[in-house]
């Protein structure tokens, strides 16, 4: 049975989220602050943590930030729970390590639903085969990336790109499309970011930099064939 750790010092509303996930056949434990979460992350790693980004302590960005820096929580799945649905929020929580983001006011058999899906994800991921290609692998049931066998270190959300790229190899991806995919935002006013991005992903690429293409005036998409320029 899946455990899920509930973050939000809203006690109503905890124990509301609590008993529509107990009645879907899930464990849960509530937390009502940072630190407790923190706690009772480190007390028994949960399977999905629901984390509302206004606590009273230290905000939920900060959790999520330390959950994702513990190899013990790195790669549990994160939704973040907010009454603020501005894109540059949800930008700002997926920076930090979010996989998926709710606003408030939610509903509850939503919630369950998308919570569910998020399980399903994780759960293939960890029975899924490596990715390769050319010299990059990603073993995605560990969350690890490496070029030329040697590991690299990677955010959570560059981890989250370059398996994106990965899995369509020669295909171009949009800015849009990257958006909307990797960060879950549709705003064109943001496809800046996913130049940022991609501009730190390449460089810690290595021999793998050039692998990762910009086609000029759409996107990029990621070649098995290293070239010189992007």
């Amino acid at each position: 049975m899946a455990h899920v750790l509930i973050v939000d010092d809203e006690t109503d509303l905890a124990r509301l989220v609590e008993f529509n996930l107990q009645q879907a056949g899930l464990e849960t434990t509530i937390a009502l602050n940072g630190e407790q979460a923190l706690a009772a992350a480190k007390a028994r790693t949960p399977d999905v943590v629901l984390l509302d980004l206004m606590l009273p302590d230290i905000s939920g960005k900060e959790v999520c930030r330390r959950l994702r820096a513990d190899t013990a929580t790195r790669h549990v799945p994160i939704i973040m729970l907010t009454a603020r649905g501005e894109e540059a929020d949800r930008i700002e929580g997926f920076e930090v390590g979010a996989d998926d983001y709710v606003t408030k006011p939610f509903s509850p058999r939503e919630l369950v639903l998308r919570l569910k899906a998020l399980l399903r994800r994780a759960t293939l991921k960890e029975s899924t085969e490596q990715l390769k290609l050319g010299v990059l692998r990603l073993d995605l049931g560990a969350h690890r990336a490496f070029v030329e066998e040697a590991e690299i270190e990677l955010t959570a959300l560059e981890f989250k790109l370059l398996n994106h790229l990965m899995a369509r190899p020669g295909k171009v991806q949009s800015r849009e499309q990257l958006l909307a995919d990797v960060w879950g935002v549709t705003s064109p006013l943001e496809t800046r970011t996913v130049d940022t991005h991609v501009m730190r992903l390449r460089d810690k690429l290595g021999a793998g930099r050039n692998m990762v293409e910009t086609v000029r005036g759409v996107g990029y998409r990621l070649s098995d064939e290293s070239r010189s320029g992007a």
